[in-house]
């Protein structure tokens, strides 16, 4: 017999998505419990220093000597082009998840050099220290050949790619007559804009633990996919995928350099194959320079409009690195045909290699960089025209994408622009430049608008509901810090009407569900959307179980009419109809009840709506007159991204994001020696990033809006959205505050300082 209760529900029964909760991982990671990469243990674990050839661009290895280092005591084997073990990758054409056209980077298959700091040698050892010191033991004779590294000095051999990178869309198709409308056009713009090389810089640099045992390898690696290095294991070294077991519980920052398995997942693992032997290879912060980066680009825009404002002309063109050996591609110039409304646009996007590392997506790619453009382009037209910025973009308001014909699945945009315009105090800006200032600071204020892709990727999840009321959670999807362990247990409390403490969510493990990479902000709607799938495959057999028993309160009665909360099922409505969920499991004798699904985008929605989360950013600067020092010292963000699931860990992501853009505008640039070919600032001391005293006040605003087409949860995602605009809205406020327009970034003093800064560089602005 089921019994029933009319007790007062627990406080577990409120809803916890739509709620700032604390991370549930919080504590391990505070208290150095959470384990990363390079903190698994192993027994008779070796340790492999990696030797970076910095000394040339391009060229060869005539030369290298090993004897030294291998003399020195503790040194078990020291791994060369010469030596290193035959991989049948070596002679395939595979490329991982997420490479570009091309032949993906092979360390040590060779004598040749194609960038300066390319890995040319492994040292293993007993200790970290030993290796270390016996890779400085080398001796390595080059031979050098011309190269290539100044993107600027390249632009005349820039190319369209021939072949389109997997889920980069190329630009869209042209649409009017751009030339006769840039012609006629009484008000233009045209302007060329400088977007640096920018690394990504996680708190964890890469590592891999190999662990052998017995022929199969257990890895521990940095990655934003397990799934990801399995599969690249698997191919590379030609092993079954029973032999390889890939586990990344925590990962400590990525930004995007995660998402394709790095070289030192490849040495590592050679390692321990060859030795027989577990392996660890981690990268020192300076080596994290000689991996990905976000491409330094160039980008031409050209703007039309009538005197009014309204837009007849948008020409975006850009330029952008890639290697030698990858055709790395960005959607840049996209944007400027879904961002505003207008009926001559034109696009071009090309590429030039250059004898460095392969660029790889970093927060936003692409549209960091497009937009930036794009949203100092508008800025320039407003000053041009006479017309406040905000009611410029207001006035050309896109209510579709006018690059696919498609409505958006929602757009709440309009109304990002009037709560951060209320809660910024735009209504007070004196629009005339160099007009606001406190004392020997000037005061600028500058908006932009932010767009990014809103997507969602087939997931799979397993729940399983344990007869003491606990709930386990499991999918191979990653955490790189956005606070996916915490959003996963509130979907799954709510869905099945638990406690969130008693919620125990697994992920980072290749043995679980498959999950795709997280990236692209589609992991809180792809995992989350999993996860809730599951666990309504729990509620229906419950409900089944419990309907069937022998004097069920919920005989004749329909799934769609219970609630799960506080451990029951009940009667919408009339909860003295209630089964005690623990009671149907012991009734059935079950220790535990499982369900697994696979959450699927809708193919409907994809093929007939366009699908992106907007924001507002409103920044106000401050410049020393005489000192050029920027300081940012207000920010408000609205963004409107769908249901926000946790307010606390959102907010969170906005955050870095925005800081991100600080960095981007301001500080963030990989300097390269075109003289020798390589990033000259690569520690952290001198490539410099936004710490506590550059980062003032940020307001953050959600909007909110309902999308029930971009994923069966609602949600758009927020890691990317934060970065986007950030960049050219504090550009758009140093003009304002000086009467200057820099389009380089990162907007340093010295440039400010330059009495030539405004058009020199990057173009003219004017109405006729």
């Amino acid at each position: 017999m089921v019994q029933t209760s009319t007790a007062p529900l627990p406080s577990s029964a409120r809803p916890y998505v739509g709620t700032g909760q604390r991370r549930i991982d919080g504590v391990s990671k505070v208290t150095g419990q959470a384990r990363y990469a390079a903190e698994f243990p192993a027994d008779g674990l070796l340790y492999g220093h990696v030797v970076s050839g910095g000394a040339l661009a391009s060229g060869e290895i005539l030369r290298i000597d090993t004897r030294a280092a291998e003399a020195v005591a503790g040194v078990v084997r020291v791994y060369t082009h010469e030596n290193r073990p035959r991989q049948p990758w070596f002679d395939s054409t595979y490329q991982d998840q997420v490479a570009p056209p091309g032949i993906p980077f092979r360390p040590l298959k060779d004598a040749k050099i194609v960038y300066s700091g390319q890995p040319v040698a492994l040292v293993v050892a007993q200790s970290l220290e030993v290796a270390a010191y016996a890779a400085s033991l080398l001796e390595i004779t080059y031979r050098e050949e011309p190269f290539r590294t100044d993107l600027a000095a390249e632009q005349s051999n820039a190319y369209v790619p021939p072949e389109k990178r997997a889920g980069i869309e190329p630009p869209p198709p042209d649409r009017g007559d751009v030339d006769r409308a840039l012609a006629e056009a009484p008000v233009k713009v045209e302007a060329s804009y400088f977007v640096a090389a920018e690394h990504h810089n996680p708190m964890e640099t890469h590592a891999s633990t190999v662990v052998w045992n017995d022929g199969k390898l257990t890895v521990y690696d940095k990655i934003q996919g397990v799934v990801a290095s399995k599969e690249y294991l698997n191919e590379v070294f030609g092993l079954s995928p029973d032999d390889v077991h890939v586990i990344s519980p925590f990962v400590g920052g990525a930004f995007g350099v995660g998402l394709r398995p790095q070289y030192q997942l490849f040495l590592a693992t050679m390692a321990a194959l060859d030795l027989r032997r577990s392996v660890r290879v981690t990268l020192t912060r300076d080596q994290m320079f000689t991996l990905t980066y976000r491409p330094h680009t160039i980008q031409h825009l050209a703007l039309g409009a009538e005197r009014d404002g309204r837009l007849t002309a948008i020409r975006h063109e850009a330029v952008a690195a890639t290697s030698t050996f990858e055709d790395y591609q960005e959607v840049v110039v996209n944007w400027s045909g879904l961002g505003y409304r207008c009926p001559n646009v034109a696009f071009d996007y090309k590429l030039a290699k250059l004898h460095t590392y392969t660029p790889s997506d970093m927060r936003a790619p692409g549209a960091a960089t497009g937009v930036y453009g794009l949203e100092c382009a508008m800025d320039e037209l407003a000053h041009a025209a006479g017309i406040d910025p905000l009611e410029l973009r207001l006035k050309n308001y896109a209510e579709e994408d006018a690059n696919t014909g498609k409505p958006f699945t929602s757009k709440q945009l309009r109304e990002c622009y009037r709560q951060g315009a209320e809660r910024f105090g735009w209504s007070r800006r004196s629009p005339r430049p160099r007009s606001m200032r406190d004392g020997r600071e000037l005061i600028g204020w500058g908006l932009a608008t932010g767009f990014w892709e809103a997507s969602m990727q087939q997931t799979s999840a397993r729940a399983v509901l344990s007869a003491d009321g606990g709930l386990e959670l499991a999918t191979a999807t990653a955490d790189i810090g956005t606070g996916t362990y915490t959003i996963l247990a509130q979907i799954a409390a709510d869905a099945m009407g638990v406690p969130i403490e008693q919620v125990d969510v697994k992920i980072g493990d290749s043995s679980l569900p498959a999950s795709p990479l997280e990236g692209g902000s589609w992991t809180a709607a792809s995992a989350g959307s999993a996860v809730q799938k599951a666990c309504f495959g729990l509620r229906e057999q419950l409900f089944h179980h419990a309907r069937a028993m022998e004097g069920s309160p919920l005989a004749n009665e329909v799934l769609e009419r219970i609630i799960f909360t506080g451990g029951r099922m009940e009667v919408a409505n009339d909860p003295s109809r209630s089964v005690v969920v623990a009671d149907v499991m012991a009734a059935l004798g079950l220790e535990k009840l499982a369900a697994e699904e696979t959450a699927k985008p809708d193919q409907d929605a994809q093929e007939n709506y366009s699908g992106y989360t907007h924001s507002a950013i409103f920044v106000e600067v401050r410049v020393d007159e005489e000192l050029n020092v920027v300081r940012v010292t207000r920010i408000v963000d609205a963004v409107a991204a769908g249901r926000i699931l946790n307010l606390k860990t959102a907010r969170s992501q906005i955050l870095g994001g925005v800081v991100f853009g600080i960095g981007m505008a301001l500080e963030e640039q990989s300097e390269l020696d075109h003289r020798f070919g390589r990033f000259m600032n690569h520690n952290i001391a001198e490539y410099h990033i936004p710490v506590n005293a550059d980062v003032r006040d940020i307001d953050v605003i959600f909007v909110e809006e309902h999308d029930d087409k971009v994923s069966p949860i609602g949600v758009k995602g927020l890691g990317e959205i934060g970065i986007v605009g950030t960049a050219a809205a504090i550009a758009n406020a140093i003009f304002h505050a000086t009467g200057k327009r820099v389009r380089d970034l990162p907007i340093t003093p010295d440039k400010l300082l330059r009495d030539d800064v405004d058009g020199v560089s990057s173009g003219m602005a004017r109405a006729g």
